[in-house]
């Protein structure tokens, strides 16, 4: 393997876990904008604020992780993708700020309508960041974000795999939060809450299958490249997150919450892990190698090196964070723990 593969595989493997805990994260504010009124939404936004509460910041540690990587490593792609998506990227940073702030000022607003404007940010900020981040990467999977990087502002990343990226990236997010605040409200002895958020995760779980289904079709016709490679060395992850994510819906209608949470994970790590093995080796399908987007080698042996300490830092440390959070009384158990 070499080092372009190795540095390849530390920054997809940075992707995976932002796509699996922040993700989580994000989708809380789909449940949250849908939770109801003030009086009919409290318990949901409850459960959320302390769901997500202790460590829905730390989960940015992998956006930070990635960015860094990608500039650093391969720098003709990085410098390809935010200058031909500048905008869904300027969209996502400004949703990242601005559900923070919304999250961790409707605490101390003064005033029930200042909570409420607050919320409504946080809540709507969750749901639109995950899209702008799937839109660029449907506008990278169809070959829309040239080499040179002066790919086209608007269609780069409005085009039918953008919009069917972006719409899958909100529609996990909201699944995966859904299963996971369920059991955490089933965990907590509110069986009224978790049987309340079962009817609508389920619905979820139907519209996404749905959507996903449909994805094929928009695959085929504008993004052959990753289409075919889905149905070759791919086909086998491709099985996997179909039958993680079908168990996970069955275990969710059984009430057997605790193996849905990680059947719901399995699904989400698979499907990211195939659009990975179906990528390669392209960093922009159709137009940019890996191998023709990366720096210097001392710089990739460097980096690898790095990421290498970085994982065994980090990922401790979060462990131990989630572990603290799920045993916390004053905390129900975090998504991710």
């Amino acid at each position: 393997m070499s080092a372009v593969d190795v540095v390849a595989a530390i920054l997809f493997l940075g992707i995976l876990a932002y796509a699996l805990f922040g993700g989580a994260d994000f989708g809380s504010g789909f449940w949250d904008l849908t939770a109801g009124d003030a009086d009919a939404g409290a318990p949901v936004r409850t459960l959320v604020d302390r769901s997500i509460g202790p460590v829905w910041e730390a989960n940015h540690v992998w956006l930070i992780f990635v960015l860094v990587f990608l500039w650093t490593g391969f720098p003709r792609g990085f410098t390809a993708i935010v200058t031909t998506a500048s905008l869904p990227l300027a969209f996502a940073l400004v949703g990242i700020v601005l559900r923070g702030a919304g999250f961790a000022f409707r605490k101390f607003a003064s005033t029930l309508a200042g909570a409420r404007a607050f919320g409504i940010v946080f809540a709507l900020s969750s749901v639109t960041t995950p899209f702008f981040l799937g839109a660029v990467v449907g506008g990278v999977v169809a070959g829309r974000i040239p080499a040179d990087g002066y790919g086209d502002r608007w269609t780069s990343w409005t085009g039918p795999p953008s919009l069917l990226g972006g719409t899958i990236a909100v529609l996990t997010c909201a699944y995966l939060a859904g299963v996971f605040l369920i059991a955490d409200a089933s965990r907590s002895g509110d069986t009224e809450l978790a049987e309340q958020l079962r009817r609508r995760v389920l619905a979820v779980a139907i519209v996404t299958g749905i959507v996903v289904s449909g994805g094929v079709i928009v695959l085929h016709h504008y993004a052959r490249t990753i289409f075919d490679a889905l149905l070759a060395r791919a086909v086998v992850l491709v099985v996997l997150s179909a039958v993680a994510g079908a168990a996970s819906a069955v275990a969710v209608s059984r009430r057997a919450y605790q193996f849905a949470r990680f059947a719901a994970a399995g699904a989400v790590t698979a499907v990211v892990a195939g659009w990975g093995v179906a990528q390669y080796p392209w960093m922009l399908v159709d137009e940019l190698r890996l191998d023709d987007a990366a720096g210097a080698h001392a710089t990739l042996v460097a980096l690898a090196v790095v990421g290498a300490i970085a994982v065994m830092i980090v990922v401790p440390s979060l462990g131990w964070l989630f572990r603290l959070a799920s045993h916390t009384p004053s905390n129900a158990a975090h998504p991710e723990s």
